[in-house]
């Protein structure tokens, strides 16, 4: 196990000592290249919104920041050699910000936040910027051609997302969408269903895409990691960073089902990379208290908690242009294994997200559900040495034992993370989401035997 130190670096000249602690790995994380520009994706963000009337604030832009020390960790220090038990990992970060005083009274919810979502070991320290970039935020006149948005929404390409997006249409608002263009086959799906609902919707609605990824060999001798459990920190912190640019007080609609966003472990093995909290009542909870405690006059809110994938679609605004669009969203967390198979990149059929999405369709859509899918888990029998058998048979324990012992799902809804937050009555209320996301997911299983082969 070995700790690690990023220090984000505003330009050759930011050179303020930051010691490293005894055991810690030092890592330079520079983000300014040449022409006082913003790197990792940041700069060009603030063009793109610039070309849209809106310009974030100088918190808004220390949010992203440091989203970016984040997102480099999480995805390039190796759970596997950096960990202590092949999982969490000690990480300090040092962000140059515009406010020290105000960053540094929120390091103990910063450090809660982001312990609870990767399951790291997280600390947080801030320092001012260098003295030319103390102040980055362009100030200019809106112009009567910019679009008047009303409302932003979270934008993966995923079902959950596209529902999102066309409820918030249907209602005749001008959204601005929000996605990470990451990996590849998501990032060519969200340009694919923006440009439809393009065609669809006259709206003068927008869409930022953040472009934020680091080199594999950003931390010497260290290898990249894959599980991204902090991915929706990145997330979060770029339409709160878009938010805070917009003349009003904004809503950040961030469309997840609530069993997902729950995603109480199937059986008790699952945990670690199976266990991700990026959407939890929770974690939601505290960015709000985040954003309160930075100024923002903005507000995180799930409004699918309590649904299920299923009624999501049932309950679509426009049940026909989200049937048509179903194939091109991606909701799978592996798509590109498919390769493996000679196959182009589609769903895998099995992963966690593949299976909820099958059976949501089936019941929302009942037979518009178009898509590809490598393996069909509901033919055969599947072998619990596989992967595939493995997440059935895990599906099928969680299905049974709720269908034996109903009252269990009070309790079970505790186990992922603290509902402090929710009231008795919305308690119960995500006790009843998570029965019937498995009550659909029994309905797509039922006969579907997993054994040793």
């Amino acid at each position: 196990m070995r700790r690690h130190l990023i220090v984000g670096r505003l330009g050759s000249n930011d050179n303020v000592c930051v010691p490293a602690a005894s055991g810690e790995i030092a890592t330079r994380l520079e983000f300014v290249a040449s022409n006082r520009r913003l790197e990792h994706g940041i700069g060009r963000a603030l063009d793109d919104l610039a070309t849209l009337g809106i310009f974030p604030s100088e918190i808004g832009i220390d949010l992203l920041i440091v989203a970016a020390h984040v997102h480099a960790a999480d995805t390039r220090i190796a759970r596997a050699t950096e960990s202590q038990d092949t999982w969490t990992r000690e990480i300090r970060l040092v962000v140059p910000v515009s406010d020290v005083a105000r960053w540094n009274a929120l390091v103990p919810l910063l450090q809660r936040m982001l312990n609870f979502l990767t399951g790291d070991q997280w600390k947080l320290g801030f320092r001012p910027r260098p003295p030319e970039f103390e102040h980055t935020v362009r100030i200019r006149q809106r112009r009567s051609t910019d679009p008047a948005f009303n409302s932003i929404a979270l934008f993966s390409g995923g079902l959950d997302s596209l529902i999102g997006a066309i409820d918030v249409l249907e209602q005749g608002q001008t959204p601005l969408l929000i996605s990470h263009a990451g990996e590849g086959a998501t990032s060519d799906a969200q340009t694919t269903l923006f440009n439809c609902l393009k065609l669809q919707y006259r709206q003068p609605f927008n869409r930022l895409r953040v472009w934020m990824n680091f080199p594999n060999a950003l931390i010497e001798n260290v290898n990249s990691e894959n599980t991204t459990r902090a991915r929706s920190f990145l997330f979060f912190a770029a339409g709160v960073f878009a938010g805070t640019g917009l003349p009003d007080s904004f809503t950040l609609r961030v469309p997840e089902n609530g069993l997902i966003a729950l995603n109480v472990p199937l059986d008790p093995l699952r945990l670690g990379a199976l266990s991700t909290r990026t959407t939890h009542p929770f974690y939601m909870a505290r960015w709000n208290d985040l954003l309160a405690a930075l100024g923002v006059s903005g507000l995180l809110e799930n409004p699918y908690w309590n649904l299920t994938k299923g009624e999501m679609a049932a309950q679509c605004a426009n049940r026909a242009v989200l049937a048509d669009l179903v194939p091109t969203s991606l909701s799978c967390a592996s798509p590109t294994k498919s390769r493996w198979k000679g196959r182009a990149t589609e769903h895998c059929g099995y992963c966690l997200p593949c299976l909820i999405r099958r059976a949501a369709l089936r019941h929302g859509l009942a037979s518009a559900d178009n898509t590809s899918y490598t393996v069909d888990v509901t033919a055969g029998i599947l072998d619990t040495g596989q992967a595939q058998g493995q997440q059935v048979r895990s599906f099928q324990f969680a299905i049974e034992r709720i269908r034996q012992r109903p009252q269990l799902a009070t309790l079970l809804i505790h186990k992922p993370g603290p509902l402090s937050d929710e009231s008795p009555t919305r308690q119960l209320e995500l006790a009843g989401v998570y029965r019937r996301g498995l009550e659909e997911l029994g309905t797509l299983l039922a006969g579907v035997r997993a054994q040793p082969n």
